[in-house]
């Protein structure tokens, strides 16, 4: 069985969707690829945008593509402070029930109810790798983190799928705590 996977920390990121981006920087725009990441398909966008709460603003917010169904704004706990924001940890892709804000683009605005969320972390598998690590979709695993500051994070989801690449996602908070950096390997422990 294998033990050992990358890790890569997660900064404050906006997922869009087609609606909204139309709002946000005019009817048919496409957003502009700056890199790929680490998952398939996957890519930072040249585009950012400014999150408005009750408390402050978050300005120059990347937008990851492509779109999605659901706008979706990810951010540290730190940051949802700063916002005005109750930090809630979900997964990506729950957001029901979760705090919005305003977002602020350069040919418009939205008013979001809901979609702010502290990303849970969680770990992304290719197929072959869930039976190389002997996993599956949705079990919940600890992982081992070596070094200075070494440390076991518990209730770490898996996602297993076909589209996905090896990688352990958390945000620069967690990872910081850690002393981890991108690329760094822990090790998966049930």
């Amino acid at each position: 069985m294998k033990t050992q996977l990358p890790i890569a920390l997660s900064n404050r990121h906006i997922h869009i969707s087609r609606k909204d981006l139309d709002t946000l920087f005019g009817e048919g725009y496409e957003l502009t690829k700056m890199k790929d990441l680490s998952q398939p398909g996957q890519y930072a966008c040249e585009e950012k945008v400014d999150v408005v709460g009750s408390k402050g603003t978050l300005k120059g917010v990347r937008i990851l593509g492509p779109t999605r169904s659901q706008t979706q704004f990810e951010l540290s706990i730190s940051d949802a402070f700063s916002l005005g924001v109750k930090p809630i940890v979900r997964n990506s892709g729950d957001i029901a029930g979760t705090p919005g804000a305003k977002i602020i683009g350069p040919k418009g605005e939205i008013e979001i109810e809901e979609g702010i969320i502290v990303a849970a972390r969680h770990i992304h598998m290719h197929t072959e790798d869930g039976k190389d690590f002997g996993v599956a979709d949705k079990d919940i695993v600890s992982i081992k983190v070596n070094g200075e500051r070494g440390l076991v994070f518990n209730n770490v989801l898996v996602r297993v799928a076909e589209s996905f690449a090896l990688e352990m996602h958390i945000d620069i908070e967690e990872g910081n705590a850690a002393g981890v950096k991108n690329g760094d390997l822990v090790e998966l422990i049930k």
